[in-house]
């Protein structure tokens, strides 16, 4: 494993990556801890901020042009917004489960779209696993 290729990266890979980062071992915290009271809702607002500082600095990486400078990852990073809104506004609601199957749907979606980071050739895998 080396940093160097992840050091080397723009700026705003580097902010993308080291949210992206933060947010594994702060999920399996999160989903893993009893859901109720100031941790979860702490662990939480930390866990909504690096989601979203993740997703907005998506906007600045295009590495895969398929539609003008962007990619399907894209629709990821606006799925992910809409439903981080769309998760605190059930929750202020009251509407747990609703809040419950927002959270875990990007949770879910961020995974999917991490293990792709570790195919061969992407920045991610260099760093993981070498050249």
């Amino acid at each position: 494993m080396t940093l160097a290729p992840l050091l080397s990266a723009p700026l705003a890979v580097q902010l993308h990556a080291a949210a992206a980062l933060a947010l594994v071992p702060l999920t399996a915290v999160q989903f893993w801890r009893p859901k109720r009271g100031r941790w979860h809702r702490g662990i939480g607002w930390a866990w909504v901020g690096l989601m979203t500082v993740t997703a907005a600095s998506s906007f600045w990486i295009h590495g895969i042009r398929l539609v003008g400078p962007f990619s399907p990852i894209h629709a990821l990073s606006v799925f992910t917004l809409v439903n981080l809104w769309l998760g605190i506004r059930a929750r202020r609601q009251n509407r747990i489960a609703a809040h419950r199957g927002f959270m875990i749907g990007i949770a879910a979606g961020w995974a999917w779209a991490g293990l792709f980071t570790l195919l061969p050739g992407r920045l991610m895998a260099q760093a993981v696993f070498g050249s």
